[in-house]
């Protein structure tokens, strides 16, 4: 939603400008119908004012720079802290009350005053509505600078990049979907020497050779990790499907991408151990951390095919058709 004071253009005059202006014109009339000296020379210094005001407005805007510096973690939906760095580059203008404002920034940034030749860092708060990829390419500046006549505009080009991850929705409500496969993830860490296999999966890197299935290997052409009962007992396997099927909403599949950042989310905060399972790709949280998974959630496009996906038998499957459900391998 737009603020009072935002507008198409370059300069807009405020009330206080307006009237200003109005008596300008006024005494205008009256100097030259009367020909009082005291009056043109009160003209003539109005008349400068609004002169100042626009070239002073002018030239500080025109040496404004502004440049992102960094981002916290940033997720779709909600504020995430960041910083910009602005600087004044002009020799001859303090500038006063300028105000930063773009549609990525979750509030507009104030500055009370920017000296000449000076650069500072600030602090703000981005607010991106979607995941994935987010070019910061145009920031606003206004200002009323110097006398408040008017209110100068000026559109300058800003370089910056985010990985937005996905929207997270109520953890309550995921966790309660997902209420038997916790019951049974904590069931399965029982007491005991933890050996027996649990359940088989495809070789990722950083891997020990010492868990390799070999002669499962050797019939399917490819490395096979044995998962033991304990492995298991930590780990929650989440499988991500992209297939879009036709008649699937955006919105949807949107959803379906929270609902697994979100169930991922909730069991990296209970200390559990997540893998999981896109195309071509096996992240775990151990080895390629949480970043990780998350990034590849937020860059994850749908898939017009059907993809092949390994699963195991307590794999927590997600997909555009709304199911979640878990399949033995």
């Amino acid at each position: 939603m737009a603020k009072p004071w935002q507008f198409d253009g370059v300069v807009r005059l405020t009330r206080l400008g307006t009237g200003f202006l109005i008596f300008t014109v006024v005494i205008g009339f009256a100097a030259i119908n009367t020909g009082n000296n005291a009056l043109y020379i009160a003209l003539a210094f109005m008349l400068g004012a609004l002169l100042l005001s626009g070239i002073a407005s002018k030239g500080g805007l025109k040496s404004l720079r502004v440049d992102f510096e960094s981002v916290d973690e940033a997720w779709a939906g909600r504020p995430a802290h960041g910083r910009l760095r602005v600087a004044n580059r002009s020799r001859i203008w303090n500038l006063r009350d300028v105000i930063v404002t773009s549609d990525e920034l979750h509030v507009p940034l104030f500055i009370p005053l920017l000296e000449r030749r000076a650069a500072r860092a600030f602090d703000v708060r981005f607010h991106f509505r979607r995941r994935g990829i987010v070019h910061l390419k145009t920031i606003d500046l206004y200002t009323r600078y110097p006398f408040g006549f008017f209110l100068k505009k000026r559109r300058v080009r800003i370089d910056g990049e985010v990985v937005v991850y996905p929207r997270l929705l109520d953890a309550e409500a995921v966790r309660e979907r997902f209420r038997a496969v916790e019951g049974e993830l904590h069931a399965s860490g029982r007491p005991g020497p933890g050996h027996e296999v649990h359940s088989f999966r495809d070789y990722v890197r950083g891997d020990s050779l010492r868990h390799v299935a070999w002669r499962k290997s050797a019939s399917l052409g490819r490395w096979i990790i044995k998962q033991t009962e304990a492995e298991a007992g930590r780990a929650v396997h989440v499988v991500v499907d992209p297939y879009k099927p036709r008649g699937v909403s955006d919105e949807a599949f949107e959803e379906m991408i929270s609902a697994a950042a979100t169930l991922v989310y909730d069991a990296l905060g209970r200390e559990l151990d997540v893998v999981l399972e896109i195309p071509h790709v096996t992240l775990s949280s151990g080895r390629d951390g949480s970043g990780g998974i998350f990034r590849a959630l937020a860059l994850l496009q749908p898939a017009h095919e059907p993809v092949a996906l390994p699963v195991e038998r307590t794999s927590i499957i997600f997909n555009a058709g709304g199911a979640d459900e878990r399949k033995t391998a």
